[in-house]
Formats: C-alpha cells, structure tokens, sequence
C-alpha cells in the first residue's frame, strides 16, 4: 500500500501555444514519484484557478470543461482501486499505463485457457488421464464455446467478465438449449469449474463466480438385473454370432464388475493366481487408475474359456473380442427383447448387477464390494446397498424375531 498519493491538475506554461493557450495536465504522485497525463484540453492562465486546478466561472462552458476533469480524476481512483484488486504495484507509471490503456497485464482469455488446458491433459492421457475423461473435457469446451455465441455473440471472454450470472445462464443453457439432464449439467460444470479453479490458483480471477451456485447432484435410481433377468439372458442361446458374443461380454462384466472400458482393454496378462491359489483379475481401471483385484467366478472363467483359441484375442493378448459400446448397447436392447426383460438394457447395467445381484444380495460385505469395483470412496459404493430391499429384508429378520 502507498504511504502517499496525490492529484493535481495544473498549467504546463513552458508550453504556450500561438492563440496565449497552456495545456493542462494531470500530476499523479505515489510515495514522492510523478507521472504526467495530458488531458487533451487547454486553457488560458488568466481563466485558470491553481488552488482549486479547474477553469474558473459558471459558465457552461466552465462547467462543462470542469466535468470533464472531474471524470479524468474519477478516472485515476478507479485506476489505483484496480491495481488493489489486482495486487499490482501500485505507482504513478502503472496508473499512468492503464489511464493510457497501456495495461501490462496479459488479458486472459476463457477459451484460449479452457484449450491450453486440453492440450495439456491430452499430451498426458494413458499417463495420468484416461481418453474418456480427455473427451469429456472437449465436450464441455465445444458446450463452453456454443454457449458464449448464443448468449453473448462472442467468440472468446475475458476470464475477470465470468460471475454468478454467467454461471447460471450457462446451466440454464446446458439444461434448456442442449436439452442435458440435471446431473450431466452438474458433470459439464464440474469440469468448467476446474478451469475457474486454475485461473483463481493463478490470481487470473479475483472472485469465484460459483460461490452461491449449488453444484449438488440428484440422486439416481440405479438400475440392475434380477436373479430371475440374469439367468433368462445366461439360459438363453443366440442363433446369430454377433448377440451371442455381446451377451457372453455383457455376462463376464455382470460376474466380475468391470466397466465397459476395463473390459475392452482387460489383457490375458492380467489374469494371475490370487493369494487363494485361484484365478484373479488385477488390473487398474482406467476411469480411476485405482487397482482392482477381483476373484474370479465360475460363469466368468467359463467365458474366458470360450474364447482362448480366439484368433483376434489371440493376436491382441486380450481376453475378450469386445465391439465398439454404441454397438454393444444396440445389440443389448435386442437381447433384452428377445428376453422379454423390460428395462432399457445398457452394459453399465452389468456393473451395477454385480453390484447388487450378484454381491451385496449375497452376503459379500460392502468394503469387500468397494475394493472389486475399484471405488475410491465407500460411499460411492453405499448407494447400490439402497436399492436392496432383500437385503433389507434379511437383515430385520433377526430383529423380528426379537419381537415376536
């Protein structure tokens, strides 16, 4: 902070031009060092008030040009208050540069840091990223660029111009425009946020414009096979090659707990004998890159077996000849119908079954649950337990008996 600070408008006379006119000047000083600032305007010395550093009279003329003044001084102290707020050094040159628009702040630009920042994640995926968070990032920079045109007209924004409005609009606009659920707005935020966050960390930005904005996500009703589901798609054989492979991957995930991205690049290598003398698969998810270690069941080794001698697993040391998951999740609806199972059957359903299905309704405790599905937090995991109402079921059993 200054120790002093002064103003003074006054008459440069060594600069008298031919109509006897001197040009009048700003003085601003900080801490005993002065700046200069024309002000553009002249002024004869004999209509000139020193002490006061106006134009003398009432006149409109006078009043006029003393307004103009009076805005340059506002001028200064909105300087000085920027540079505060900006934790510039305060002094006569930096006031001077930015009353000149000679600013020696770099402007930092919204988009051009959102792509930085993807550029950056992208030269580290498979080392600290997965692809599929890669593309989520440029998901939400293609939705942050779509929105500054249809809210603002612009192509790019100064990152100090975004506050709680902005915030608002753009969930506004994710929900409204691009028609995403409550949830999947609160992901693309999430994800925009990282960026404020940066830009906070690097004193680009002041004020966090998501303070007062709720970033909370809806609970979602998860949704699992039956006992009774799975074993009608476990009993049923398919005549045509295509659903009978989808529906033996579908199955090893519903056994095993494994994502659709796990499982497409889960390696023969990575099947080793457990601390049980049994087959285990350890591998790292790569949503997470946290370890799973899952004991492997009989439905899960028999399928491994069916496809040993396979020649594109065999090439590719995989374990399984996975599609591609939009055709994986089209051939799954069709084997939900040819099923007769009336649920919008996705390959994430599988995670969730072993989940629930196959584990928690079973008896495997819940930390035993949440090392398999390569949960960092038990309470991610917590959320399958709520649907079980079996399991609810068979736990008041002995407090009923109690009561009887």
């Amino acid at each position: 902070m200054e120790t002093s600070f002064g103003l003074l408008f006054y008459l440069k006379k060594t600069k008298i031009f031919d109509d006897h006119k001197a040009p009048v000047y700003m003085r601003i000083t900080v801490d005993g060092i002065a700046s200069e600032v024309s002000t553009k305007r002249k002024c004869n010395p004999d209509d000139w008030n020193a002490a006061a550093g106006r134009l003398k009279g009432k006149t409109e003329t006078s009043k006029e040009y003393n307004a103009y003044l009076d805005t340059l001084q506002q001028k200064v102290f909105e300087a000085k208050r920027k540079l505060i707020e900006l934790d510039g050094e305060l002094s006569s040159r930096n006031i001077k540069n930015l009353l000149l628009g000679k600013d020696q702040k770099q402007k930092h630009m919204l988009l051009e840091l959102f792509q930085l920042h993807n550029d950056q994640m992208e030269a580290l995926v498979n080392k600290e990223y997965a692809p599929g968070t890669l593309e989520r990032y440029k998901t939400s920079y293609k939705h942050t660029q779509s929105f500054l045109k249809w809210k603002y007209q612009l192509q790019d924004i100064e990152v100090t111009k975004l506050n709680y409005e902005f915030i608002s609009e753009y969930a506004f606009w994710l929900k409204s425009v691009r028609k995403c659920n409550h949830n999947t707005t609160m992901k693309y935020l999430a994800n925009f946020k990282k960026i404020i966050i940066n830009c906070i960390k690097n004193n680009w930005l002041q004020k966090d414009p998501f303070i007062g904005f709720k970033m909370t996500k809806r609970e979602v009703n998860r949704v699992a096979l039956t006992h009774h589901e799975l074993q009608k798609i476990s009993n049923n054989k398919f005549s045509i090659k295509r659903l009978e492979v989808v529906k033996n991957i579908f199955l090893f995930s519903c056994f095993t707990g494994l994502a659709y991205a796990d499982v497409q690049k889960l390696k023969r290598s990575e099947i080793e004998i457990g601390i049980d003398g049994e087959q285990w698969i350890f591998t790292k998810r790569q949503k997470t890159d946290v370890l799973s270690r899952i004991p492997l069941l009989p439905p899960a080794l028999k399928i491994i077996g069916q496809y040993e001698d396979d020649p594109q697993c065999k090439y590719s040391g995989l374990v399984l000849p996975v599609l591609s998951n939009q055709k994986m999740n089209s051939y799954l609806k069709e084997i939900a119908d040819l099923c007769g199972i009336d649920k919008n059957l996705t390959y994430h359903i599988a995670r969730h079954t072993f989940a629930t299905t196959v584990t928690l309704s079973n008896g495997v405790p819940i930390e035993t649950v949440s090392k398999m599905l390569g949960h960092t937090n038990i309470k991610t995991t917590q959320h399958y337990a709520k649907i079980l109402d079996r399991k609810i079921s068979d736990d008041m059993k002995n407090l009923k008996e109690k009561y009887l």
